[in-house]
């Protein structure tokens, strides 16, 4: 597949911008509250609420809910799964950038 095709075909689940930056914040660490992914995203509640549940969906993390004394606490973790998409969507994605880099206009991508 060249380059500019593989580009179309990228993980839709993932690729979504705040999908991604929700995957690859978890990535960084072994898990992170709802709170703190809300403030580094700059996502409204409703917003990070309805990614998280897709990216859930897809098996690529899981929701613990518990308490903190009174306060509710909503942990999230990557699945296994969710840290193998999400480490070989940026290998995609390094694959790509290098290739485009050698592309030359007039020429079929290499």
């Amino acid at each position: 597949m060249e380059p500019f095709e593989e580009l179309t075909s990228l993980d839709k689940l993932v690729h979504e911008p705040a999908r991604l930056a929700i995957m690859t914040a978890l990535a960084a660490c072994e898990r992170a509250d709802f709170l703190y992914l809300q403030r580094i995203t700059g996502l409204t509640k409703g917003n990070l609420s309805g990614h998280i549940s897709r990216l859930e969906k897809g098996e690529l993390l899981t929701v613990e809910k518990d308490f903190d004394g009174k306060i509710p606490r909503t942990t999230l973790a990557l699945t296994e799964k969710g840290r193998e998409t999400i480490v070989a969507y940026w290998e995609q994605m390094e694959r790509l950038r290098e290739a485009v880099d050698r592309w030359r206009p007039g020429e079929a991508p290499a």
